[in-house]
């Protein structure tokens, strides 16, 4: 397994992402967009999720393929993001053709950026525009840190962000991630700033500074920000061809790679989850053997992205939490 040449969900054939963002506001929109309708699942393991159209992505439903995916910040009003890409999209004649009509499938998530230290005034919902304006940037290049719907995200004890990663397997397939970090657990170790991804890091790709020294603190974990304004979301894509069910396996097993990356995870008050998108560029050579590779790759990749976020924040007027690169370079 190795990195792909950009290091990016978009290594995955067939995916353009683009990135939207409001620095007064200091919140964003992230859109995943692939060049034909892919195959999606999802997974939810938080207990406190804000979603859009996921009941359409569970298996045996009509619809199995989206023609985009979305993560935004907002809380509740972000969902409207999802609009705004539906727009665009049917101005481009894309959706599922229903007669004469096209109707995008435009699944989303988001997370709570709305006490991230931007302004709240706003008379008219930001996020259809935000969305569109995502959309129209889509493309194989897009910036991490304080992008798109990581742009007012925040951890435990540090400002949180966008990430993304990915990895070429040995059979040829591709395997990427994309997260909005916005975790009410910590992505790094006490007191040294060593992520709890390192022991899946490629090179120095968030700083390269080896294993955490310092365990898991024994005194009982207490929530470092607000309860209820926390939410780490994520997409894992492949070129693979899969079936729902089996994206949505890869969907599950990814949440493995949140769990050792930001401790504690999946709590009542994040509503994780993880999308699942299959281009279907790329037969499996051999379904099991492929299978249970892809799984642990996607897994892998969403740690590595997770600390790519937090690692390449950069500090804003108004920022809540101090960023990784100031606290401990």
């Amino acid at each position: 397994m190795r990195p792909g040449a950009r290091n990016l969900i978009t290594d995955v054939a067939g995916l353009r992402v683009g990135n939207a963002a409001d620095d007064r506001l200091k919140t964003g929109v992230t859109v995943v967009v692939p060049d034909e309708p892919a195959v999606a699942a999802v997974h939810v393991m938080g207990g406190a999720p804000g979603t859009r159209e996921t009941d359409l992505l569970a298996p045996g439903r009509l619809v199995e393929r989206v023609d985009a995916l979305v993560l935004s910040g907002g809380s509740a009003f972000g969902l409207e993001a999802c609009g705004g890409v539906m727009a665009g999209l049917r101005a481009a004649g894309r959706g599922f053709a229903v007669g004469p009509l096209r109707v995008p499938i435009v699944p989303g998530a988001i997370l709570f950026d709305l006490l991230a230290g931007g302004a709240t005034d706003w008379a008219e919902n930001p996020y259809p525009a935000l969305g569109r304006a995502a959309l129209g940037q889509a493309g194989l290049e897009f910036a991490l840190g304080s992008e798109g719907a990581g742009k007012g995200a925040t951890t435990a004890d540090l400002k949180g962000g966008l990430g993304s990663a990915s990895a070429v397997l040995d059979s040829g397939v591709t395997v990427g991630a994309l997260v909005a970090v916005n975790s009410l657990g910590s992505a790094v170790s006490p007191d040294e700033g060593r992520f709890w991804a390192a022991p899946w890091e490629f090179g120095a790709e968030f700083g390269g500074r080896g294993l955490p020294r310092v365990g898991i603190p024994g005194a009982d974990p207490r929530p470092g920000k607000a309860q209820g304004a926390a939410t780490t979301i994520a997409i894992v894509a492949t070129d693979a061809i899969l079936t729902r069910p089996e994206a949505q396996r890869m969907a599950v097993a990814a949440h493995d790679g949140m769990a050792r990356a930001i401790v504690p995870s999946h709590t009542a008050f994040d509503g994780d989850l993880v999308f699942a998108l299959a281009t279907g560029r790329r037969a499996l050579a051999d379904p099991a053997a492929d299978g249970y590779a892809l799984c642990h790759a996607a897994a892998a990749c969403l740690s590595r992205a997770i600390a790519r976020a937090v690692h390449a924040a950069r500090p804003e007027a108004g920022d809540t939490q101090p960023v990784w690169r100031a606290r401990f370079s």
